[in-house]
């Protein structure tokens, strides 16, 4: 794996790079924004610090996204709840707070690549044709969302999310099932990252009722016709 590391600090970006070597992976680093944005398309993971000299890291985030579909993780020491909501909604797979330890993010990391690309589209294939609720067309081999025929964009873990419960519409699914075919860790459960996403979910389609809560247990795709097939 080619990891793109950006961080501007020296002592943790030798840290981190010589562990991720120690694994088998090469490493280039970033120190600044603009440099992120220069390397990432050569990226297969991204490693990204949100406190950088010449940009928000929340900002940079948002420019990855709409440039790189990598899976990216950050790792940063900004822990308050709004930063860490923040980073999920604006496409992060995961949120690690410094200090942290080495073995606990390489996990991580392993994790996110597990669940990430072909694997999480093989993990929510529904069976390759378009499911519709209401005005909502899910295309899961398309990896499209479409609202009223207008496409909207989700991030990846928000489309993995509703692809996954739209695989299977009349059933309903634990939280500790989705996190674990989508994360790859039920005992996320304690985390608010799946909460985040279908809040992204029902807020960016603009409806509301797309994903069901099942107070006490989990999700469920929200339709009168549990997901008609076309």
């Amino acid at each position: 794996m080619h990891a793109l590391l950006v961080e501007d600090d020296d002592r943790m970006a030798q840290a981190l790079t010589t562990a991720l070597a120690q694994r088998g992976h090469t490493v280039r680093r970033a120190g600044r924004a603009l440099d992120a944005l220069r390397y990432v398309h050569a990226a297969e993971f991204v490693l990204l610090d949100l406190g950088l000299p010449d940009l928000d890291g929340l900002e940079l985030l948002r420019r990855l996204r709409t440039v790189c579909d990598a899976p990216l993780i950050v790792v940063t020491a900004r822990c308050e709840e709004r930063d860490i909501v923040q980073g999920l909604r604006a496409g992060a797979d995961d949120y690690v707070v410094k200090p942290f330890r080495m073995n606990e993010l390489m996990a991580r990391i392993d994790t996110v690549r597990r669940r990430t690309g072909a694997a999480a589209a093989r993990d929510t294939d529904g069976g390759g044709r378009p499911v519709c609720t209401g005005d909502v067309e899910i295309d899961i081999a398309g990896r499209t969302v479409t609202v009223a025929g207008a496409e909207v964009r989700l991030t990846r873990r928000e489309f993995d999310v509703l692809a996954f419960l739209a695989a299977r519409p009349a059933e309903v699914h634990s939280r500790e099932e989705i996190l674990d075919r989508i994360w790859g860790d039920a005992f996320l459960a304690a985390s608010r990252s799946l909460d985040v996403h279908v809040a992204g979910i029902r807020a960016k389609t603009g409806r509301a009722e797309l994903v069901r809560t099942v107070r006490g247990f989990g999700y469920q795709l929200g339709t009168d016709n549990r997901g008609e097939r076309r």
